[in-house]
């Protein structure tokens, strides 16, 4: 069932522009089905934000449960922003305050950009740790993307995530190693994440700490695990809710840093992201970069509209499938009241009773 616009925030009319179904609150209160009320954290930085918004909401949209999605996007404090992402917040966003006293069925945390080694040196480390402190009392159910995923196991398992030797950046192919689980339920064996991080958690300290690992890839690791109870956190390492885009933008914005000098080299391509006729045209203009650093010239524009007829979505589906899943899950075990994470009946410590 479609979303419910029950706000003016802007990307409301941007998806209804993409052709998402968006309810109005007046055509939504005519209908006798139930409500589910999701939060967004979202801790990207400002040119992400909107976008992480759009993406999000775009996959809880398209689940297809017998409800009425409100989404409940919010921010905490220690993330920088610039006036104009102020001003977004502050019209449109909820304090955590309010979130607290209405209550949520189920969370999403979204990732971030970090500015030390160490994520509990980071500004946003105790705000974040006293949303998870409390959804984990009062949620059904709380989804971790990238950052969040690292920042939560830490806080909960005190396992680091490991630097890596060069950035995971592409699209890989995974497989499921759980196939029983309902949150891959229906989904393919063999699938596409996009993967954009300089830092892991792997498998054998996840398993270590009894989290369920339920899809790998060879070459990028763990993508989705679950806590040991089965369902209370879900962790995600890559980025499924990724527009088809998302990867060629973060290349671009690259390319943008590495002409102003900002970074020393130029950037790879994503792996298995950009074709061989795309790849041609970045190495012509990366000559063209590379002349006009050393030379001091204006940069020609990026090539996009030579670039996007040959971008490919291969992983939206299953990111489909597995919102899908998890949000009927939610449908099945939470309480009808939202400050109630379960129905009556319901084990916390193992919720689906598997």
């Amino acid at each position: 069932m479609p979303l419910v616009a029950h706000t003016d925030l802007p990307t409301f009319q941007r998806l209804r522009e993409e052709g998402e179904e968006i309810l109005d609150p007046d055509r939504a209160r005519n209908q006798d089905i139930r409500e589910m009320h999701i939060g967004l954290l979202n801790m990207m930085p400002d040119a992400a934000l909107e976008a992480t918004e759009r993406q999000f909401f775009r996959l809880v949209g398209a689940c297809n449960q017998i409800v009425q999605f409100h989404v409940h996007p919010f921010t905490i404090d220690g993330m920088k922003r610039s006036p104009e992402a102020q001003a977004h917040i502050a019209k449109y966003y909820e304090p955590f305050e309010k979130i607290k006293r209405d209550g949520l069925d189920a969370l999403i945390i979204s990732g971030a950009n970090v500015s030390h080694p160490r994520l509990p040196e980071e500004d946003f480390w105790q705000p974040l740790a006293e949303v998870f402190f409390w959804a984990k009392e009062n949620v059904t159910s709380v989804l971790c993307s990238c950052l969040a995923t690292h920042a939560v196991i830490q806080y909960c398992y005190g396992v680091e995530r490991t630097r890596l030797s060069a950035k995971r950046w592409g699209v890989f192919s995974h497989k499921l190693t759980d196939r029983t689980h309902p949150l891959v339920a229906e989904v393919n064996t063999r699938f596409d994440v996009p993967h954009s991080r300089f830092n892991e958690i792997f498998q054998s300290d996840m398993e270590q700490h009894g989290l369920k690992v339920l899809a790998v890839s060879k070459e990028a690791g763990v993508h989705l695990a679950v806590s040991p109870d089965g369902f209370r956190i879900v962790f995600f390492q890559g980025h499924p809710e990724y527009d088809d885009i998302s990867l060629l933008k973060e290349y671009k914005r690259e390319v943008l840093r590495f002409y102003r000098a900002e970074i020393d080299d130029y950037p790879p391509f994503p792996e298995n992201y950009f074709n061989a006729t795309v790849q041609q045209v970045l190495i012509r203009y990366e000559q063209q970069v590379r002349s006009a650093r050393q030379n001091g010239q204006r940069l020609e524009e990026f090539p996009e509209s030579l670039i996007l007829e040959h971008i490919d979505n291969t992983w939206g589906d299953t990111a489909k499938a597995v919102f899908n899943n998890w949000l009927g899950k939610i449908y099945q075990l939470t309480h009808q009241e939202r400050g109630l994470p379960f129905m009556e009946g319901v084990d916390p410590n193992n919720p689906l009773g598997l």
